[in-house]
């Protein structure tokens, strides 16, 4: 597929600047709804309230939240590295920002008398490049957890760094089917491509295994291990306060929106009216209609990071490095390879593979969703460990049908019908 970027870069200065700033502060009110989002579905889920005083129904609950964080103590431990420790929250935010500069939010448009495209720019590597920026932000958390001094601290950023490399690798298997098939690397060019079917439903397991990885990308639940409070106390922003710990809150969210509109555009057909709404209505696809496709889609995804976390329990870290490895990498390298194969197969032969592809991503998520129940249970080939290690101290042997699950068995103490001699007695 020819790359067809002439419509970027023509754009004058000042357009440039508001298509920036709109983008800004689109991120910025969509963090604050987000926020108010989760705990009203969370308290729903759980039989709560949720917030519902500030402004009309909560809705400005975040925004008192915010001032709230500011106007709080700022405070910096004294065995911090201070330059890194004021860095770090501004190294994490920065990059959310800047991978949403080359996401489509919809067609060429009409903005202030100029012919312009609802994106700001667009390049023949697009998604690389968010998938490199993306990556920067894991340092602004590393250099968190390590300059603040605190040990809790600096093994929430050891756990963030191993767990971006574990599913950054997945996560870019995954895409690389979506490029095989659509022949670019641009975003613009892969929401052309799904004008009539959409990715997430030829390359299924692609879709799936992208999903997982978003969610352990962004240290979200049952996945979020860096910020384990029955572990790590708070994780790697344990020691911050104020507004870097607000800016760590804010590129959390603008990382889930991220994922999601990256999400939307690599797999569910980008800014394209879903339920094929265009074939009935001709003006679904035109002007200004769908930027509401694009961010209902993306809503879609971001309540299913809401949803993940008021239903399942954090996974153990074994468990989670375990699912990563060996279940999500190999299985998306074998897909990878079909991908491939049926694609050449498809050019060459000039051979329908839709069909091969479902019947085969199809099988492929059985296996994967298998390998995902079968990571979060306890090996069975574990042998019990010796009553006394040579040269250790003694430790208990484990059971011998391996680690109990459950509750505790009920205490039971002994009953003795007869009363002891002088125990009605007093002293």
């Amino acid at each position: 597929m020819a790359e067809d970027l002439s419509a970027f870069g023509q754009d004058p200065w000042w357009l440039v600047l508001v298509k920036a700033g709109l983008i800004f502060v689109v991120l910025v009110l969509l963090t604050l709804f987000n926020i108010w989002w989760e705990r009203r579905v969370v308290a729903r889920m759980q039989h709560r309230i949720g917030p519902n005083v500030h402004g009309p129904f909560g809705l400005l609950q975040s925004l008192a939240d915010g001032v709230k964080l500011a106007f709080k103590e700022d405070l910096i431990p004294k065995a911090a590295d201070k330059v890194v420790f004021v860095l770090a929250p501004v190294i994490a935010v920065i990059p959310a920002f800047v991978t949403f500069s080359v996401v489509p939010f919809g067609p060429e448009v009409t903005m202030f008398g100029e012919r312009t495209p609802l994106q700001l720019t667009d390049m023949p590597v697009a998604v690389l490049f968010v998938m490199a920026i993306a990556s920067i932000g894991i340092y602004g958390i590393v250099l968190g957890g390590w300059s603040s001094g605190s040990t809790y601290s600096l093994l929430g950023g050891l756990r963030s760094s191993a767990q971006m490399i574990s599913y950054e690798v997945s996560m870019g298997l995954a895409l690389i089917a979506v490029f095989i098939y659509a022949g670019s690397l641009s975003t613009s060019e892969i929401v052309a491509a799904q004008d009539d079917l959409w990715f997430g439903l030829i390359l299924i397991p692609s879709f799936v295994i992208y999903v997982i990885s978003m969610v352990g990308e962004v240290n979200r639940a049952p996945f979020d291990l860096p910020e384990a409070e029955g572990e790590l106390v708070g994780g790697f922003h344990t020691e911050y306060s104020s507004l870097k710990f607000a800016l760590f809150f804010l590129a959390e969210y603008i990382n889930m929106a991220t994922v999601s509109a990256l999400a939307t555009t690599l797999f569910l057909g980008g800014w394209h009216a879903p339920f094929w709404i265009d074939r009935v209505w001709e003006g679904a696809n035109e002007g200004y209609v769908p930027v509401i496709w694009f961010f209902g889609k993306v809503l879609f995804f971001i309540f299913m990071f809401i949803w993940l976390r008021g239903s399942l329990p954090r996974l153990r870290y074994d468990q989670f490095m375990a699912f990563g490895w060996k279940v999500l990498i190999p299985v998306a390298l074998a897909w990878t390879v079909l991908v491939a194969i049926m694609r050449y197969v498809s050019n060459t032969y000039d051979v329908g593979v839709q069909q091969v592809l479902l019947f085969g991503g199809a099988a492929i998520v059985v296996v994967l969703a298998l390998g995902f129940f079968g990571s979060t249970e306890d090996s069975e080939e574990d042998e019990a460990a010796p009553a006394t290690p040579e040269g250790g101290y003694p430790v208990p042997p484990m059971p011998a049908g391996g680690a109990v699950r459950g509750a505790a068995a009920p205490l039971e103490f002994p009953r003795s019908t007869t009363v002891p001699a002088g125990a009605g007695e007093e002293a």
